[in-house]
C-alpha cells in the first residue's frame, strides 16, 4: 500500500516562515556588535562589508552571520510563499516574496566573496582598489551586494503595495510606506557616498548611511515575520483543506474507523 506524502498544514508553514524570517533579521544585524567589540573600523566611514574583510580579526564571525542571515531569509521567503494557497497568490505578493528570496540568496553568496582589505581605513588598500590590483572578489562582492540590496528594496516596495492593495497585513499597511521611504533615502545617501569616495571626495559618512540602510532592511524583515505569524486563519484553512483533498479516503478516515478496518470490523451504518 502506497502512502501519499503530505505537506505540513499552511498554519504550521506560516509559523515556520515567521521564525525563519525573524531569526534572519536578527542575524542580519550582527554588525551592531561593533558597538561593544573593538573592530578598528570607523562605523561612520567604513562599509559594513569591511567588518567581514579577509584581513579583519573578526572577519570570520561577520562572514558567518551574513551567511546564516541570507540562508534564513531565503528559507523563510520560500516557506511563506508555499503557505499561500494557489487561488490567493497575487502578482505583487509572489513577486515580493521572490525578491526577498533573491535578497537572501545574494546575501549568502556575498558572505563567500569577502573584500581582501578595508579600503576606507587602509590607504594602501584604497590605492590598490583604484588601480585594479585587488582580487576579483572585490568586483564580485560589489555585484552580489548590489543584487542583495536590489532584492531587498524590491521586496519592500512589492509587499507593501500588495498589503495595501489587498487589505492584508495591517502592520505592513501602516508601517510599510514610511519604511520604504526611509529605505529609499538611505539608499540614495549610500550611493552618493560611494560615488564621492570612488572619486576621492571623502566618504560623506558612507558607513552611517549604509548602516541605516541595512538596519531598515532588518526591521522590515522582522515586520514581515510578525505579519506572516499573524496572518488570518482563513488563508491557512483553505490551503489545509486543499492538502486534505490530495490525500486518499483512507488517510482522511477518522482514526476509529481505520482501527475497526484493521480488525476486520465494519463501522456502524
Amino acid at each position: 500500500m502506497s502512502v501519499t506524502p503530505t505537506r505540513p498544514p499552511a498554519a504550521v508553514r506560516r509559523r515556520v516562515a515567521a521564525a525563519l524570517l525573524l531569526l534572519g533579521a536578527v542575524a542580519y544585524t550582527a554588525w551592531v556588535l561593533e558597538v561593544v567589540v573593538a573592530t578598528g573600523l570607523d562605523p561612520v566611514r567604513a562599509y559594513v562589508s569591511e567588518l567581514a574583510a579577509a584581513d579583519q580579526p573578526l572577519g570570520g564571525l561577520f562572514r558567518a552571520t551574513d551567511l546564516v542571515a541570507g540562508l534564513l531569509v531565503l528559507a523563510g521567503a520560500l516557506t511563506a510563499l508555499s503557505a499561500i494557497s494557489a487561488d490567493e497568490r497575487r502578482a505583487w505578493t509572489t513577486a515580493g516574496w521572490a525578491a526577498l528570496a533573491l535578497f537572501g540568496a545574494a546575501t549568502a553568496v556575498d558572505s563567500r566573496l569577502p573584500l581582501s582589505c578595508a579600503p576606507t581605513s587602509d590607504p594602501v588598500c584604497a590605492a590598490r582598489e583604484t588601480a585594479g590590483l585587488v582580487p576579483a572578489t572585490h568586483t564580485a562582492h560589489a555585484v552580489s551586494s548590489s543584487l542583495a540590496m536590489a532584492g531587498a528594496l524590491a521586496a519592500l516596495i512589492l509587499l507593501t503595495v500588495a498589503a495595501r492593495r489587498h487589505g492584508s497585513w495591517p502592520p505592513l499597511r501602516r508601517f510599510g510606506p514610511p519604511l520604504v521611504l526611509a529605505e529609499l533615502a538611505a539608499t540614495l545617501w549610500t550611493l552618493a557616498a560611494i560615488t564621492a569616495f570612488t572619486a576621492g571626495q571623502g566618504t560623506w559618512s558612507l558607513g552611517a548611511g549604509q548602516r541605516l540602510q541595512v538596519l531598515l532592511v532588518a526591521c522590515y524583515v522582522a515586520l514581515l515575520a510578525c505579519c506572516v505569524a499573524r496572518a488570518p486563519e482563513r488563508h491557512g484553512r483553505r490551503e489545509d483543506a486543499r492538502d486534505r483533498e490530495r490525500q486518499g479516503p483512507r488517510e482522511r478516515a477518522p482514526q476509529g474507523q481505520r482501527q475497526q478496518e484493521r480488525h476486520g470490523r465494519r463501522p456502524p451504518e
